[in-house]
């Protein structure tokens, strides 16, 4: 879809253009404005500006042309294949809106576990808020859809380089109250709606796990303001959880940068934007009613300090809620595969299910 938008953006506006006029070096021609072989941000139009980061291959801060021609001929991705033992209803819009980014895919299974209604599972993807998509989400839950006793869903929301803070967990929170409002429509049970997301997924989820009374936070999107946006439970990979003490843990990223991901976040440097910043950490908004959570992170990641889930999910036990922590020794930014086969399935059938005992904070290999 990025490709698409990046390649027939003048087809849009300027239909009357022959073929060779668009071709990727005279589209190249077209955008380089002082023509100096290189395109920088600002000479791109709006739409195309998205895809900056991904053409940028060596990223130097400009496109070559030998960088805009590789990203436009580049083969295109096929349609992610469905996994066996589930339906995958694709593109699902959440919010009244025809933006591809305000949608969400709905992985039904293919069989039922009993005919009551299902508890949900709704992913929310990583990528610093300025990249990922929805489709991620599809393997991650498939394999917990498939034994016919969830309902899965993949959450989209708008990235960095179209709307700052608020929009992001504006977005996530339409997407609970669609779910909740559908409800009866798909057999999903509304009362029992989980989130698990990773890294800046990881962030989104805490805040909707700990915001669930918050109206500043809700937004006015969708046709469901009267439902809730609460969720039962909380599953954080890795998540930031206190944007301003990012840089106390110093890793491969300064967080008090202008340009980092925390800053493009909340649309200036946080640390001049103390205020902001602070309504957007997880942190900020522990109360007792927080949902239980479950928090995965790496003791080596270099992306997203340790120490955000270590102070998060002590927070979270000082407020009386019921939190977890699975420490990955040595681990990165990543999650050995092990834990969501054992760890998260018995945290959500607790928790969606009531079935089995509370899990105690435990401290795993990153080789498992």
């Amino acid at each position: 879809m990025k490709k698409i938008i990046y390649l027939t953006l003048w087809v849009a506006f300027l239909p009357w253009v022959n073929a060779q006029q668009r071709s990727p070096e005279s589209l190249f021609k077209q955008w380089d404005k002082n023509k100096d072989g290189k395109l920088l941000p600002a000479e791109l139009p709006q739409n195309a500006r998205r895809n900056f980061g991904r053409v940028d291959t060596n990223k130097d801060g400009v496109i070559t042309l030998e960088e805009h021609t590789h990203f436009l001929k580049r083969p295109r991705k096929a349609q992610p294949r469905q996994p066996k033992g589930v339906t995958v209803l694709r593109d699902i819009p959440y919010a009244g809106t025809k933006n591809p980014r305000q949608m969400l895919d709905l992985i039904l299974p293919a069989k039922r576990a009993g005919k009551e209604p299902l508890p949900v599972i709704a992913f929310i993807h990583g990528g610093g808020w300025r990249n990922g998509n929805k489709s991620s989400g599809l393997n991650r839950v498939s394999g917990l859809v498939q034994t016919g006793r969830y309902v899965g869903v993949s959450i989209g929301y708008r990235l960095t380089d179209e709307a700052i803070w608020p929009a992001q967990i504006h977005d996530c929170k339409a997407a609970i109250r669609w779910l909740r409002a559908n409800a009866k429509k798909h057999g999903m049970n509304p009362e029992k709606i989980a989130v698990w997301g990773s890294s800046a997924g990881g962030h989104l989820v805490s805040m909707l796990g700990s915001t669930g009374g918050v109206k500043e936070l809700e937004g006015k999107l969708g046709k469901f303001p009267g439902q809730s946006s609460r969720v039962s439970a909380v599953v954080n990979y890795y998540g930031p959880s206190a944007l301003l003490q990012m840089d106390d843990h110093p890793g491969k990223m300064k967080h008090n940068a202008p340009d980092s991901p925390e800053s493009l976040l909340v649309g200036a440097p946080i640390q001049e934007a103390k205020e902001k910043t602070r309504q957007a950490s997880p942190l900020r908004h522990v109360s007792g009613d927080d949902a239980p959570h479950l928090h995965v992170h790496g003791t080596a990641d270099p992306l997203v300090p340790f120490h955000q889930s270590q102070i998060y999910h002590a927070a979270l036990m000082k407020a009386g809620v019921e939190s977890t922590l699975i420490t990955v020794k040595g681990g990165g930014h990543n999650a050995p595969r092990v834990v969501g086969e054992n760890q998260v399935r018995l945290f959500l059938s607790r928790h969606l299910r009531g079935k089995g005992e509370k899990l105690k904070d435990e401290t795993v290999s990153s080789a498992r």
